[in-house]
């Protein structure tokens, strides 16, 4: 014969209630918060009105000035995000350079809706392949990466 305990049901009923609320509260948070999406390329930054100017590129020569454009997309809103702090961190000769980016969009130019971070290639870099990484946080403190695909022609590469 089972004998309820209307108390001890109640609890057991509660706890269980409880549990259900906290996974789904924190699952629906998990999900709300997510990762920034981030993307980008790579480009030749010679500055405004020169040829070859803002050209899809990952061959450069010592000296060249690498333009590096990226986006951040916060995954609750599905929109970009102004205040997101994006930084490329490149690898070379066994160091690592952090380079924070700036917003590029601007009164005159609203549909620059990008960040923009330029590097000149040193003469210390070695001929060869540069690795890098664009990491993104907001103010939430959600983060993103965006990182090249993982074929050596699609690298950022060093020629003489």
């Amino acid at each position: 014969m089972v004998i309820f305990r209307p108390m001890k049901l109640a609890a057991s009923l509660a706890l269980v209630a409880l549990t259900i609320l906290a996974t789904s509260s924190f699952a629906a948070q998990e999900s709300a918060g997510g990762k920034i999406v981030v993307y980008g390329d790579t480009a030749n930054f010679y500055g405004m009105g020169k040829p070859n100017n803002c050209i899809l590129n990952n061959r450069f020569k010592h000296g060249d000035p690498v333009g590096f454009r990226a986006t951040a997309i916060n995954p609750v809103t599905g929109k970009r995000d102004r205040s997101t702090q994006l930084v490329v961190h490149l690898s070379y000769a066994g160091k690592t350079v952090d380079i924070p980016m700036r917003d590029r969009q601007t009164a005159k130019e609203p549909e620059r809706e990008f960040w923009v971070a330029k590097w000149m290639v040193p003469a210390d870099a070695p001929v060869g392949i540069v690795r890098y990484t664009i990491t993104a946080k907001d103010a939430e403190g959600r983060m993103g990466v965006y990182k090249p695909f993982e074929v050596e022609t699609s690298q950022i590469t060093i020629v003489e």
